[in-house]
């Protein structure tokens, strides 16, 4: 009974618990999308021609981007709460605060998983040692051209745009504890 109930805990938290993650920063830009900037273990990432190699990574960079859900957040009229908003186009900088060594022009680009379904996400190998601590900043694009049409009701109601370009800088973000972390 011992051995089933520690096989049982055992699958349990390797399989069905949520993966750790590490919040860098969470931020609402108009017109109610929450944005939620996070360092994850990494991962094995498909197609592996244009993702970093799970042992090659230290940490699962992501930014979970959806409408937001909390109701206290407006959000347009029919935006449908906690949904994903596509067609961003997501980059990060990690600086390396001690050396200044720097991972730039980072491609935050669409992933799907069983943990937060749509989301933007990169594997990265950290520009110095694990127990170094970063300044990470993001930069959130709307679409651009033909990547979103917008009807005019949207145009008349908001903008000839999704959101305004803007940017986030975290400094003193500490990813060893993620970066030290395995799924498997």
């Amino acid at each position: 009974m011992r051995l089933l109930l520690l096989l049982l805990i055992t699958f349990l938290s390797t399989n069905l618990l949520p993966a750790q993650e590490l919040i860098i920063g969470s931020e609402l830009v108009k017109p109610g999308i929450r944005v939620i900037f996070e360092g994850a273990i990494k991962d094995n990432v498909t197609p592996s021609d244009l993702h970093l190699e799970e042992s090659k990574t230290d940490v699962h960079l992501e930014a979970r981007v959806n409408w937001a859900s909390d109701k206290t957040v407006t959000v347009p009229e029919g935006a449908p709460r906690g949904g994903f908003v596509a067609y961003l186009t997501i980059t990060a900088e990690v600086i390396n605060e001690r050396t200044g060594e720097r991972l730039e022009d980072i491609q935050v680009v669409p992933h799907i998983n069983l943990i937060d379904n749509l989301h933007y996400a990169r594997n990265i190998s950290l520009p110095g040692k694990r127990d170094d601590l970063y300044t990470v900043k993001f930069t959130v694009y709307p679409p651009e051209g033909a990547q979103l049409a917008l009807h005019k009701d949207w145009r008349e109601n908001h903008s000839d745009q999704l959101f305004e370009q803007t940017q986030f800088e975290y400094k003193n973000v500490d990813f060893e504890e993620i970066a030290n972390a395995s799924r498997r």
